[in-house]
């Protein structure tokens, strides 16, 4: 009787020590959780967008870029997939007559092409609004294939580009999967 008093006793004892120390341990781990990234910032960096994009396009200044991992749900903590999509899209400005010389190339066959869509809204405030843009599934193809044989440890890229000849722009959305 005595030794069952002395397993009450101590389970008691555990419930009434160990119940705080559970609740400080909770409160703790909710204190220094990450918190889920719920805002992308607009990099201006030129250095990954010329090593990526310069070879076809020339040298790229004044950019307003994302660049991030379309598969991320921010806070989630599951298992990381095998393959990762990168999103790269943003605006860039190219050197004088940078987009004439390529719209211009009637091997590509540039046509209207309407606004950029799908644009993030941290981009769009970039975004001019008379741009007359432009653009050619043959250069896509190109771009595409350029990307892939140069660079391939920087994954397999598929993208959109428009270009603005008035101004010297490009709009630029690609998708880079690594495997």
């Amino acid at each position: 009787m005595d030794t069952q008093r002395g397993h009450t006793n101590r389970r008691r004892f555990l419930l009434i020590a160990g119940l705080p120390l559970l609740t400080v341990g909770a409160g703790m781990t909710y204190l220094l959780w990450p918190e889920p990234r719920t805002r992308l910032e607009v990099r201006t960096d030129l250095e990954p967008l010329n090593r990526r994009l310069g070879p076809f396009l020339g040298e790229l200044t004044d950019a307003h870029w994302l660049g991030y991992d379309i598969d991320d749900k921010g806070g989630d903590r599951g298992i990381p997939s095998p393959d990762s999509r990168i999103r790269v899209v943003g605006l860039a400005r190219l050197p004088a007559g940078g987009a004439a010389a390529i719209t211009g190339k009637p091997d590509h066959a540039f046509a209207a092409g309407g606004a950029p869509s799908d644009l993030p809204a941290a981009l769009k405030q970039y975004l001019p609004a008379a741009a007359t843009w432009q653009h050619s599934p043959g250069f896509d193809a190109y771009a595409n294939g350029r990307g892939a044989a140069e660079q391939p440890s920087d994954g397999t890229p598929t993208g959109r580009y428009l270009f603005d000849a008035d101004r010297d722009l490009v709009h630029f959305d690609v998708l880079y999967l690594f495997t």
